[in-house]
């Protein structure tokens, strides 16, 4: 079985489509002139007034919810303030397993279940073991418990 960190690039631009077009239909944000821009790396939102910007990424958070993608895909940094009013938002995708939380991930394994043996491969933390009831274990105890605040995904099960 394999543990890695991804998301569905094709849907977060449909979420990050639909934040856009709600923004142009609301009210109290359609003449304001907002800017949201997706690269492979980071959302960049701009606005004219904190408020503005912060509606904006609830609103983008929503479409991401709806979109059945994880809101932990995203890490938003500080807001930072432009030229007049304007500011802005950079939030970051998270889209890879870093070294750091590979070894994480494979220490917390090691520690509560001995019978498996987790290995780091690039961005990929690969656990092995003889009785699939482990595997089915160290899934669940992932999905329940808060160990690490990264989207996980398992693949590769057999």
């Amino acid at each position: 079985m394999d543990i890695v960190c991804d998301f569905n690039v094709h849907e977060l631009t449909n979420a990050v489509d639909q934040a856009r077009r709600e923004i142009l239909t609301r009210y109290d944000l359609k003449t304001l002139g907002i800017t949201m821009d997706q690269s492979d790396t980071a959302i960049t939102i701009t606005a004219p007034s904190e408020y503005a910007l912060n509606a904006t990424f609830e609103t983008l958070l929503q479409k991401i919810i709806n979109r059945k993608l994880s809101p932990k895909i995203l890490k938003k940094k500080d807001m930072e303030k432009m030229g007049g009013t304007n500011v802005r938002y950079t939030v970051e995708l998270i889209k890879a397993l870093d070294q750091e939380t590979a070894k994480k991930v494979s220490a917390i394994i090691r520690e509560r279940f001995p019978k498996t043996k987790p290995s780091i491969q690039g961005q990929t933390v690969r656990v092995s073991s003889k009785s699939r009831d482990e595997l089915q274990a160290v899934i669940a105890m992932f999905k329940t418990e808060k160990v690490v605040e990264l989207p996980l995904q398992f693949t590769n099960y057999r």
